[in-house]
């Protein structure tokens, strides 16, 4: 019987996978031989463990993510995507930016960080789990599962075509029921909130 810290360790394929894309990339940097030599001779176990902790990073970023396989209707108008029911505050120029996205089924992955953070603080986590907003898949969540923003208020951002800030967000407030926002404002998120985002790219792993 295998024990539990076996079970979790990572396998041999995979770090042949960290190898073989490493490989690749180094081939591509137009290192030269010689100052690479050294590096490996005199820093080799120092960088071999500043590459294991960016490892452990990216893991740790993604490890409380909670995902959902959604249909999403692209072609749908703007009223139509926020007519889900709810009571909701918008603003029509926001609605009308809002990204158009690209496929019809999609997995929202959604995490929480569990601090206040910028807008911009909160770009370098998207970017930090590989994921990029789609507000209209994360409507579709939550139109499917309206109980989900029960316990997981969750909410998303993006630019409009001037590069102002705007945002979608949805939960469920005491004695008004469930809530939709989506307006202009640059005013940052405070740590109960949730984000949804999907996968920008798979890299074929």
């Amino acid at each position: 019987m295998k024990n539990q810290d076996s079970i979790n360790s990572i396998p041999a394929d995979q770090i042949g996978k960290f190898q073989q894309l490493l490989g690749a990339a180094l081939l591509k940097s137009n290192l030269q031989s010689e100052p690479s030599q050294l590096v490996l001779k005199y820093q080799g176990e120092q960088v071999i463990d500043t590459m294991v902790d960016v490892v452990l990073k990216y893991a740790e970023a993604i490890s409380n993510m909670t995902v959902f396989h959604v249909a999403v209707n692209r072609q749908l108008s703007q009223e139509a995507i926020i007519d889900t029911g709810w009571k909701k505050r918008f603003d029509g120029r926001a609605v009308a930016s809002m990204p158009q996205g690209d496929s019809d089924e999609v997995d929202v992955f959604f995490f929480n960080l569990g601090s206040n953070v910028s807008e911009s603080e909160l770009d370098s986590a998207y970017e930090l789990r590989g994921l990029k907003p789609d507000p209209r898949a994360q409507f579709a969540v939550n139109r499917a599962d309206p109980a989900f923003s029960d316990n997981h208020p969750n909410g998303t951002h993006w630019k409009d075509p001037d590069g102002n800030w705007c945002y979608a967000a949805w939960d469920r407030w005491s004695g008004f029921g469930h809530t939709v926002r989506v307006q202009h404002d640059s005013c940052g998120w405070r740590g109960f909130w949730w984000f949804g985002g999907v996968r920008i790219s798979r890299l074929g792993l």
